[in-house]
């Protein structure tokens, strides 16, 4: 992301040390990370980012407020600083009242962040980024970086609920959101959680948070194709009926198709692929390749790191092209 749409120059620590600004005392605090986040004006950007760059990197927003794309970025850096733990040091200057250093260093649109180490703009990158992004920029300048707490809530919600333990994980996923309150994994493993529990309503509900921006995620894809099939096993009937029916007569499609759902809400997912293989075995077109889609429909809601998935893709492709 380096130095995208403006450059940086390199004797700003120069021209600053010169008089044209000098260290009138500390920036005031902004934000919610506490000394890692601090608004910055012209009189302190000496100390706070010259001086303070000796120590550690820090990171200068230029913004606005009257900048949309500011407003989106900012909260981001704030909470990868603050993952960071101390890593970098975040300076918020407002280009309308401080216009004076982003003159100086041809910025000519917002938001721009530009890093400084050891007294000198290092790197720097222009516009809105996502979170990896800004993180990987961070990484870059100070090291790795490790998960942040949420980070580390969200795996230990996803243990829990591998193990069918809804409860604990719905607690978990609560966590997460408690930080992040419009986390799409966070919000799609809580509707899983619901879904566990036979609580369809709030499972949808739960959905329905997810930001627009989101909806293609691929954890919540893989929430909304699960609400669908516990929707549709619903209304299959008795799964001691469906596989009488099956063990009689085989070929029975239906009932086999029927079985292989009604296996898959009730978790036993290799013995719903396994039936509806079999019926791909036996009839490839039955009912319009309704076997094939099903399956792919399981995939999608059991996601691509499920062991079920990778066993019933390998079979599956071991059939159609054998």
């Amino acid at each position: 992301m380096s130095g995208q749409g403006f450059s940086v120059s390199g004797t700003l620590g120069g021209t600053l040390g010169n008089g044209g600004m000098n260290g009138g005392g500390s920036g005031s605090n902004g934000g919610g990370g506490g000394d890692l986040v601090r608004d910055v004006t012209t009189q302190t950007f000496m100390q706070d980012v010259i001086e303070a760059s000796h120590t550690r990197p820090v990171l200068v927003d230029f913004w606005a407020p009257w900048c949309g794309p500011c407003r989106q970025l900012t909260p981001t850096l704030e909470k990868a600083v603050s993952d960071a733990k101390g890593a970098v040091v975040l300076a918020k200057m407002n280009i309308d009242e401080h216009p004076e250093v982003a003159g100086q260093m041809g910025i000519q649109s917002i938001p721009a962040v530009v890093a400084f180490k050891d007294g000198r703009p290092v790197d720097a990158f222009m516009g809105a980024q996502p979170e990896s992004q800004v993180k990987s920029f961070i990484e870059k300048l100070a090291g790795p970086v490790g998960p942040s707490d949420a980070e580390k809530f969200l795996e230990e919600a996803e243990a829990a609920r591998a193990a069918r333990d809804w409860s604990q994980a719905a607690q978990l996923y609560g966590a997460v959101l408690s930080m992040e309150n419009e986390n799409p994994a966070a919000l799609a493993g809580l509707a899983q959680c619901y879904l566990g529990l036979g609580d369809f309503a709030r499972a949808k509900q739960t959905l329905e948070m997810v930001p627009e921006a989101a909806i293609d995620d691929p954890s919540v894809a893989a929430a909304r194709a699960a609400i669908q099939l516990a929707e549709q096993a619903e209304s299959l009937g008795d799964l001691a009926e469906l596989q009488t029916r099956v063990e009689e007569e085989p070929s029975d499609h239906q009932a086999r198709f029927d079985l292989a759902v009604a296996l898959s809400a009730r978790g036993d997912k290799t013995g719903a692929v396994d039936h509806l293989l079999e019926i791909v075995r036996r009839d490839r077109e039955w009912n319009d390749d309704e076997a094939r889609k099903q399956l792919v429909q399981f995939f999608d809601a059991w996601g691509a790191k499920d062991p079920a998935t990778n066993y019933g893709r390998r079979k599956l492709s071991s059939i159609l092209f054998s």
